[in-house]
């Protein structure tokens, strides 16, 4: 079978990439594989300069590009980090880039990318809209495409990141790979199947964006909605990446948004590392299936770091209340003075810090002699939020637990 680019391309791009963006380092991840019971090895791709590993695709591209086209310019499509890789690389090579970026893209990649020196032009709702303008503008102001993953350069560039992997991690049993449009997982099944032909080469999709596992299953489910992986959120698979994913990987698997958020926030409670949420998907496929890969040797790639860090606060605190360490009670009581202190002696007491308080008494279904107080509260773990409820039922308090995110 005669496939659209082969393991010399991709050692091609080594060369071509040697000494132009990091050789990000393959390290074991040790926290990781307590916690899911594999072998978990991480390549750090968010250490690279726009923190994503756009930048080999990118530059691998601008670097096959005639002195004609360098001197006409290029535009490219993205929703942030394809952006500010072309962005750096067109910069460094003196490239005029344009690039167009969905309406809603968050404002810190939006930022990025302009700080680079590129034209940004925010148009559509969504990455379809935003490549369709793409094109129009490439068409109008004959410019060079430089497209996000549906092309033979940026396939062979993002192919070096297995290569590095597998000379790292020699014996890895499996990589799980974020797709989107599915360049990344093309190039790294090229050079993954060449240097290791045994290797399990799983791709991993959010369940709102499932378009390359519609293309392989012939299915139609749909894709739209709202994600933390805006990085992966694709509605139509690439034509070239298709095919080599089709020909070269094992499987492509689906995960839900909280075990994306799950996987973000154990890379940056446990690994120290900030990851989007198109970067934590391989871990979130990891966290959702532990069975197939325990006891196995597993790579996952940390595809990017562009993440608000409002978005990362909002996590942090979601998975605290997931793991009740953050823990809300309602307490029903006489409205009368030193009612509050004794509560608020009692949680102390059991070793609960208090975080929040919300005492209300303008509610018809609160006695009019009465009052309803909110306690929110920081615990140790699930075990003890459970003994510190049950000590307030045995101390007579009038409690139930509630969601601190909907408690009113």
């Amino acid at each position: 079978m005669t496939l659209p680019v082969t393991p010399a391309d991709v050692a091609a791009a080594r060369k071509l990439l040697d000494g132009a963006v990091l050789r990000t380092p393959t390290l074991p991840a040790p926290r990781l594989s307590a916690i899911t019971g594999a072998h978990v090895y991480v390549k750090y791709e968010n250490l690279q300069v726009t923190a994503s590993f756009k930048e080999r695709g990118a530059l691998t591209k601008l670097s096959s590009l005639s002195p004609q086209e360098r001197a006409a310019g290029v535009v490219a499509m993205s929703a942030g980090n394809h952006a500010q890789a072309v962005a750096y690389h067109a910069a460094r090579l003196g490239i005029r880039a344009t690039i167009v970026m969905p309406k809603h893209t968050p404002i810190v990649k939006v930022a990025a990318t302009e700080a680079h020196g590129a034209r940004v032009v925010l148009h559509g709702e969504s990455v379809g809209d935003a490549s369709e303008e793409a094109d129009r503008i490439a068409q109008s102001e004959h410019l060079v495409w430089v497209h996000p993953y549906d092309d033979r350069h940026v396939i062979a560039g993002q192919g070096s990141i297995a290569a590095e992997m597998l000379e790292d991690a020699p014996d890895l049993d499996a990589l799980l790979v974020p797709v989107g449009g599915g360049g990344m997982i093309s190039g790294m099944a090229v050079a993954a199947r060449d240097m290791r032909p045994d290797i399990e080469i799983v791709g991993v999709e959010t369940r709102l964006y499932p378009s390359m596992w519609n293309a392989l299953h012939q299915q139609s489910l749909p894709c739209e909605g709202a994600t933390l992986a805006e990085g992966i959120a694709v509605k139509q698979a690439g034509t070239l990446t298709r095919e080599l994913v089709s020909a070269l990987v094992s499987d492509v698997v689906l995960v839900g948004e909280p075990t994306i958020e799950r996987a973000v926030n154990l890379f940056l409670t446990q690994q120290k590392t900030l990851a989007e949420g198109a970067g934590a998907a391989g871990l979130a496929a990891l966290l959702a299936d532990p069975d197939r890969y325990r006891g196995r040797k597993v790579g996952l790639v940390v595809s990017g770091g562009n993440i608000d860090p409002r978005i990362v606060a909002s996590i942090m605190m979601r998975e605290l209340e997931r793991e009740e360490r953050i823990v809300s009670f309602r307490f029903s009581m006489l409205d009368r003075p030193g009612e509050l202190g004794i509560i608020a002696s009692l949680l102390g007491g059991l070793g609960a810090n208090i975080l929040e308080v919300e005492h209300k008494r303008h509610f018809l279904d609160v006695h009019a002699k009465g009052a309803r107080l909110d306690v929110t509260v920081e615990t140790r773990d699930r075990a003890h939020a459970d003994e510190v409820y049950r000590a307030l039922i045995e101390n007579g308090m009038d409690v139930v637990r509630v969601d601190w995110q909907s408690a009113s």
